[in-house]
């Protein structure tokens, strides 16, 4: 455990400001009732998600970051169509670096394969990564600014990454901002957390069916829920039960037709031809489990 914490210590990119780092985590979420636009058809969509990074550190200033992360989507993609399984796998391979006390850096790589997995080939092999620049400017606040780009079967995505992390003095209320990606505001009670987040994804999938010509998936999804947190094993491991509302839209193209790029909400030269109709958003139910190494208990 205490080479753990060696380990920990070493990583500047996630632990400036914070006392603990997230090893690991699980989710398993479901939406309800998804309309097809201009139908009377429903969809029910089922994902499931798992996160794991692993620091070794290098030296004192520099720590290497591995890891994997998983998603898993079960849904229709056309009305009264079988239900398709959609995948990602991605591994990280990183830099956290520390330059001074105020300043740090971290640097990902994203490799990934995304497809239904059927006959994987490298059609399904997409590259990404993203570079975040820290600046503490507190002892309980520090600034984010980055930036996120991804080859996709529609294009090239990017977008940048401004944010925030900040801690009360009585160490109650936490704000966890990297926007437009994610953001996470609780506040903790005496026998549990609550707090809202959000959380916005963008990714494609091959589609390898045997449909002529070939097709792929467009996902973007932006979710808005309300969380009730379980803190439990001394604060190490976190039980969350949410709910609030997911727009969740698969879209089909066919291969080859892509976008000139994206940055953000924006698409430029978008002149594609969807395939299937639009998918409503919908209630999203969600369960998830956290591992968190806590620093400050494993100095006391």
């Amino acid at each position: 455990m205490k080479k753990i914490l060696i380990y920990l210590l070493f990583l500047p990119s996630l632990v400036i400001a914070q006392e603990y780092v997230d090893l690991f985590s699980i989710g398993y979420g479901k939406t309800f009732n998804n309309s097809f636009a201009n139908t009377s058809e429903t969809t029910e969509l089922t994902t499931f998600d798992a996160n794991l990074t692993l620091p070794i550190p290098i030296n004192d200033k520099h720590t290497f970051i591995t890891g994997t992360a998983f998603s898993y989507s079960n849904l229709q993609l056309f009305p009264n169509a079988d239900y398709s399984s959609l995948y990602s796998s991605t591994l990280k391979i990183g830099l956290a670096s520390t330059f001074n006390e105020r300043w740090s850096s971290t640097i990902v790589l994203l490799p990934k394969i995304a497809s239904d997995y059927k006959n994987i080939s490298g059609d399904d092999f997409y590259f990404g990564g993203y570079a975040i620049l820290k600046l503490k400017k507190k002892e309980n606040l520090i600034y984010r600014f980055g930036f996120y780009a991804s080859s996709e079967a529609f294009g090239i995505f990017s977008t940048p990454i401004i944010g925030w992390y900040y801690l009360s003095p009585n160490k109650r209320f936490e704000m966890d901002m990297s926007l437009p990606i994610a953001a996470d505001i609780n506040y903790k009670l005496s026998f549990a957390t609550v707090g809202v987040d959000y959380y916005g994804i963008g990714r494609s999938y091959n589609l390898n069916q045997g449909t002529l010509p070939k097709q792929y998936v467009d996902q973007s999804s932006l979710e808005f829920l309300g969380y009730l947190q379980f803190n439990t094993l001394k604060n190490s491991l976190l039980i969350r039960a949410k709910a609030g509302y997911a727009t969740s839209n698969y879209e089909v193209y066919e291969d080859g037709d892509t976008i000139d790029f994206g940055l953000s909400a924006f698409s430029f030269g978008d002149n594609r031809t969807q395939l299937n109709p639009d998918i409503s958003g919908g209630l999203l139910l969600k369960l998830e489990a956290i591992y968190r190494f806590n620093i400050s208990e494993e100095k006391k």
